[in-house]
């Protein structure tokens, strides 16, 4: 059993009080002719998604002889059931109290209303919203942009999440097409290119390898990129797992930043890119250094310099607790977040369940270092998914376009 003991008491005490409350209600408000097939279908459907959350709860997730695509989309299949279920069950006990002297429930009435309205939604988000790709273009100005780097593109995806899609490459190839249509100077990609192993990237390597920029394709590591979601027969081949999923970078032609950083140069000109291991707040383990991303860099540099500088690190709350007390960064892009893969709104009025986890989880953000010079966090969401194959409302899969503007420039 992998899943957390109370939580799945909780989720199992809450699967069989929504359907015995349910079942209460079509006895009391279905027709005597009606009333038994409606009982015994419903009843014979909720035994079906029984055992579905039983092989869900028993279901080896962390064995490297198991993959968790079949069991993600037996989760989501569950959870699209259940929550519209809970959603009927909250507007009918709200009925019950507020039509408590009427013959009829309008709440029952309107919770059926919502209920398929929710399990529409959420199946759009697995056949349509998944698939499709919003282009968000951001311009970032700076007196310390160099003159030649006046207008210079860089396009950032993340989290692909690649063993969310099996062997089906429809979605990550038009990703890449997508991405190369842009015309980039620069691709970057702030980690999470799997879920749990490398093997996972097997059907993509030759698709993702297509990724073309002027100054090449640079690379981070997320958290589900170190194996550390699978219990390995021994430590040697996490190793040996980990460093396959470096090989392949290489031979996608990425350039993989561990803690260390390049020069981009143009004309006489230069920026520093430099990327970091996944920095993981709790639950996640750590591994960046951004001091030690900074010694790595070849040169002449330091984390309070003049040079423009923009950094790679997955996870947004690094540069939240870290980055913006320790350097002063001019740009920092994570990704991570995912937005909880659901939102709603557009631009800076998109509300997600992501803001209950996460401070900066969606768009640009803005600080000052203590040297006073303006610190800047993009935090794309992300184009793939991870525990269940869905994309709610607007939280569509994510690439930014990110254009430097030189503020000396004529």
């Amino acid at each position: 059993m992998r899943i957390p003991a109370p939580a799945l008491i909780c989720l199992i005490l809450l699967t069989f009080a929504v359907d015995w409350y349910i079942l209460r209600d079509i006895k009391q408000y279905i027709s005597r002719k009606w009333n038994k097939v409606f009982y015994g279908v419903y009843l014979a459907t909720a035994i079906i998604c029984w055992l579905v959350l039983a092989v869900i709860a028993f279901w080896p997730l962390r064995s490297p002889d198991h993959d968790t695509f079949v069991v993600m989309w037996l989760l989501f299949g569950y959870l699209s059931i259940y929550i519209p279920k809970a959603f009927y069950t909250i507007c009918s006990l709200l009925g019950r109290f507020f039509f408590r002297n009427h013959h009829a429930n309008y709440g029952a009435m309107f919770g059926g209303t919502v209920a398929m309205l929710v399990f529409i939604i959420m199946w759009w988000g697995v056949f349509f919203t998944r698939h499709e790709l919003d282009l968000q273009k951001v311009e970032i100005s700076s007196p310390r942009i160099p003159t030649a780097f006046n207008g210079y593109r860089i396009v950032q995806f993340s989290d692909v999440h690649v063993g969310t899609w099996g062997n089906d490459t429809l979605f990550v190839s038009s990703l890449v097409d997508s991405i190369n249509s842009l015309n980039p100077d620069l691709i970057v990609f702030t980690g999470d290119i799997v879920n749990r192993k490398t093997k996972e990237l097997n059907p993509f390597i030759d698709i993702l390898g297509r990724l073309r920029a002027k100054d090449g394709v640079y690379s981070i590591l997320g958290n589900h990129d170190y194996g550390d979601y699978v219990d390995w027969k021994s430590p040697s081949d996490r190793e040996k797992n980990n460093l396959e999923l470096s090989r392949l970078q290489k031979k996608m032609g990425w350039m993989l930043l561990d803690n260390k950083g390049a020069w981009i140069k143009r004309d006489n000109d230069s920026i520093a890119l430099v990327g970091v291991e996944n920095w993981g707040d709790p639950p996640f383990k750590c591994y960046g250094d951004l001091q030690a991303a900074v010694k790595n860099m070849p040169g002449n540099f330091g984390p309070y310099d003049d040079n423009y500088k923009i950094l790679l690190t997955h996870n947004p709350e690094h540069w939240n607790q870290v980055v913006t007390n320790e350097s002063n960064f001019d740009l920092t892009l994570s990704g991570h977040t995912h937005a909880m893969q659901a939102s709603v709104g557009e631009g800076g009025n998109r509300i997600s369940p992501a803001v209950f986890r996460y401070k900066y989880w969606g768009g640009l953000y803005n600080r000052t270092s203590a040297d006073s010079i303006p610190m800047n966090l993009y935090v794309n969401i992300g184009s793939g998914e991870v525990g269940i194959p869905v994309r709610i409302g607007s939280a569509v899969p994510e690439i930014t376009l990110l254009e430097l503007k030189s503020v000396s420039a004529k």
